[in-house]
């Protein structure tokens, strides 16, 4: 993950230090580098803390389009950017990412372009033709962005508590989370604080100080599909099958696996290297490790089994309470903090999870007589074939139409291979202390892919990249006509990468 933060207003140049002390008090979001940035007329300062995956010699983000002086900051990633610069006539070095994309888009077409936007972001861009800042998010809401609105200017970032920093912020007992313990809706349990909403951009005229919010894309005026249940099945079967490659992260990751239909999928679509669940000794009813197991076999991948216990719980309460900012009503969040804790400690960098709580449900996957595991076909996909999710209460069973059943838990070639580790691009991972808790890998890698013992032996000393103005590089990269202001400073960043 990333993290953006940033002021705008008549003054907000004359603030450059706070802004800088807001992105370093999130910098635990991007622990290769932390930077802010003023626009030329002074009416904007923004901040970037950025998480190196992609490139290792990528400079660092806000980013400027020097022509029109349109600044951006971002979190996140698009999809399908090239595609969308192809058809819009945006140009793109082999080597640009979809920062370059977003901001010489938007230079050229203006916020119209988050209509074609296919990813997950939450961005800040300030135009100074216009003098207007914009914030922006994604469809669903997946990346965060809170905002206030203070004495003419406004300030903004990924994370509420860097907004309690700016000013005063009193608490406030919202009714929901008496109800079922977790906010809904916009509002925060800080006094002037907002979440911006999911599919919304709000644009803040600096001149006047007034405030816009427009939501861009509404589920409710999406045509409902008209067919049986079983085309209906197909449909979403293919579109999965499409979609999910897509999202398949660059470098070696970890996957969430909890044995359900939902973390099923996306291991047999995604097949990554490593797969992590969580058990409880002597919680039989609540242990999918078995399932886990056969799943992790069956694509080639290791699986970490973590164990908590309640002498653990008691010593990460503290900073798991402070890390989710305010009160969230989510059983699972211990045992997703156990998980991402192990997955640091084997030095990878980013995992694949399903998001929210209550997840397991777009495969039917939380009722009992649902099949618990599911394999796509090597020919499924849009031209080869269906996938369809059938129950199984013995074992994983999906049938293509036309083509073949397959039922138990044997080896099967994946939708999509990855290439092998050494063809991919990895950054070096970092070795962490263990903690107390019990980790156990109860299923060996392939031949030629990294274990469980072997990614701690190969863990390497974090090391010292490269800066530039004592900012570290970050996942993006700036091309000559993008490339990191010349009045940027940075904020220190001391965060681990967690």
């Amino acid at each position: 993950m990333c993290g953006i933060a940033g002021l705008a207003g008549a003054d907000a140049v004359r603030h450059e230090s706070m802004v800088g002390a807001m992105g370093a008090s999130q910098s635990h979001r991007g622990p290769d580098g932390t930077m802010h940035a003023a626009a030329a007329d002074g009416r904007a300062v923004l901040a970037m803390n950025t998480l190196l995956i992609v490139d290792p010699q990528a400079m660092p983000g806000p980013y400027l389009e020097r022509e029109s002086g349109v600044l951006l900051a971002f979190n996140g990633e698009i999809y399908n950017y090239r595609q969308q610069a192809k058809a819009w006539g945006v140009p793109l070095g082999p080597r640009d990412t979809d920062a370059h994309f977003v901001l010489r888009a938007w230079a050229k077409i203006g916020p119209s372009c988050l209509d074609g936007l296919d990813g997950m972001f939450a961005l800040a861009v300030y135009d100074p033709r216009i003098g207007k800042l914009f914030l922006a998010r994604d469809r669903l809401g997946e990346k965060p962005l809170y905002w206030r609105l203070d004495g003419g200017r406004l300030a903004f970032a990924s994370e509420v508590t860097t907004l309690t920093g700016y000013g005063t912020a009193p608490l406030v007992l919202r009714p929901e989370v008496l109800a079922i313990e977790t906010p809904v809706g916009v509002d925060t349990p800080f006094q002037d604080i907002q979440l911006l909403a999911h599919a919304t951009l709000l644009t803040f005229d600096i001149a006047t100080g007034s405030l816009d919010q427009h939501v861009y894309w509404n589920l409710a005026d999406r045509q409902p599909f008209e067919g049986t249940y079983a085309e209906a099945l197909a449909k979403f079967s293919v579109v999965l099958a499409g979609q999910v490659p897509l999202r398949a992260p660059a470098c070696d990751f970890a996957l969430l696996l909890s044995g359900g239909l939902d973390s099923s999928v996306l291991a047999y679509l995604l097949r990554p290297p490593v797969c992590v669940t969580v058990r409880y000794p002597g919680q039989d009813r609540l242990d999918e490790s078995k399932i886990a197991t056969r799943i992790a076999a069956d694509i080639g991948a290791e699986l970490v089994v973590v164990e908590p216990d309640p002498i653990d719980f008691t010593k990460v309460l503290p900073h798991m309470m402070s890390a989710l900012d305010y009160p969230m009503g989510n059983a699972s969040t211990f045992s997703e903090y156990m998980a991402y804790r192990k997955i640091a400690d084997l030095g990878l960098k980013v995992t694949v999870a399903r998001q929210a709580p209550g997840r397991d449900a777009a495969a039917a996957g939380g009722r009992p007589e649902a099949g618990r595991a599911v394999r796509p076909h090597p020919d499924a996909g849009p031209h080869g074939g269906r996938l369809v999710l059938r129950p199984d209460s013995e074992g994983c069973r999906m049938t293509i139409p036309h083509l073949t059943t397959v039922s138990g838990c044997t080896r099967t070639p994946l939708l999509k291979a990855r290439p092998p580790p050494a063809e991919r691009s990895r950054s070096s991972p970092t070795a962490v202390a263990n903690s107390s808790y019990t980790s156990v890998t109860t299923c060996p890698a392939s031949p030629g892919r990294t274990t469980g013992a072997s990614w701690a032996a190969a863990a390497t000393p974090a090391r010292t990249p490269a800066r530039r103005s004592s900012a570290s590089s970050t996942r993006k990269r700036a091309s000559p006509s993008m490339a990191s202001p010349s009045s940027s400073k940075s904020a220190t960043s001391t965060a681990p990468g967690s």
